[in-house]
């Protein structure tokens, strides 16, 4: 079950708050401190954190005014950033002593991460085309009885609807996009630098997501979580919907007309179809 993005909100309001208790802590040590040298270290110490406290904090009100507004900040999107890389740690020692789960953390952290990304593509026209978007799925969607390895060569997959990926591949061909299978966060990353994408669609587990969009930063990525019927990297599955409608949120500026020409041929070819068909049936004899 995905994790609420107040969770992660509220995690990082609370690091920001152990930071200025540190803040008046040091302080605190500084001006009771009898060695003027260690006042001195203090107080430096003291005004870095307090730097430090300025960035995150400037950084969480972009975060939250993105989300609320559902508009993206230009100004801000720098300190979002920075926000995002320096607390994420912090938030997932916090949530740990909060009694919640990594994977609770991360979810909602993956699902914070999704609202931003969805707020900045709607601030910019054109600017991803269909051959830099890049489908990034891990490769335990395949079956793993199936002999045929599709992590370097996609197109080996024979399309027996055993798994999903026949499906993924067809969303591929539909949308003309590009499209990677990796076994790691290492594959995944040699795959960014070949194709060097302009916006990602990733699907992984909570832990993997996380960390790869941390590593893909500043490059927009819209996480998608998989299922694990069966455990952990072993016949996962994924919303086909979800991917495709991720698809679609980052190809939808890529004009609406090519858009809807690609998505209405399927239904022309049907037309026709049925038009020959009705041709056919009206010359048969009785």
């Amino acid at each position: 079950m995905r994790a609420r993005k107040r969770l992660f909100i509220g995690l990082l309001a609370l690091g920001v708050g152990l930071l200025s208790v540190l803040v008046i802590f040091a302080v605190y040590l500084a001006i009771n401190w009898e060695q003027p040298l260690n006042r001195i270290l203090l107080m430096i110490l003291a005004f870095l954190i307090v730097i430090v406290l300025g960035i995150v904090s400037f950084g969480i009100a972009g975060i939250v005014l993105t989300i609320w507004s559902a508009r993206t900040i230009p100004s801000m999107q720098h300190l979002i950033r920075v926000t995002l890389n320096v607390l994420f740690p912090i938030c997932l020692m916090l949530g740990r002593a909060l009694g919640f789960s990594q994977e609770q953390v991360r979810s909602s952290f993956i699902e914070v991460n999704n609202q931003l990304v969805r707020a900045l593509v709607r601030a910019r026209r054109n600017n991803v085309s269909k051959e830099k978007l890049l489908l990034l799925a891990p490769h335990c969607l395949q079956n793993a009885e199936c002999p045929h390895k599709i992590t370097l060569y996609p197109d080996n997959c024979q399309r027996c609807g055993d798994c999903q990926v026949a499906d993924l591949l067809s969303l591929r061909d539909k949308y003309g996009i590009k499209l990677a299978f990796a076994t790691g966060g290492t594959l995944a990353r040699r795959f960014v630098q070949i194709y060097r994408p302009r916006a990602i669609v990733a699907i992984a587990c909570e832990r993997d997501l996380a960390s790869g969009i941390q590593d893909a930063n500043p490059l927009p990525v819209l996480g998608i979580l998989n299922q694990r019927p069966s455990g952990p990297c072993f016949n996962t599955c994924v919303d086909l919907k979800e991917v495709e409608e991720a698809i679609l949120y980052f190809l939808r500026n890529l004009g609406i007309n090519e858009t809807l020409r690609g998505l209405a041929a399927p239904a022309e070819k049907y037309k026709e179809k049925r038009k020959w068909k009705g041709k056919m049936d009206k010359s048969i004899p009785g």
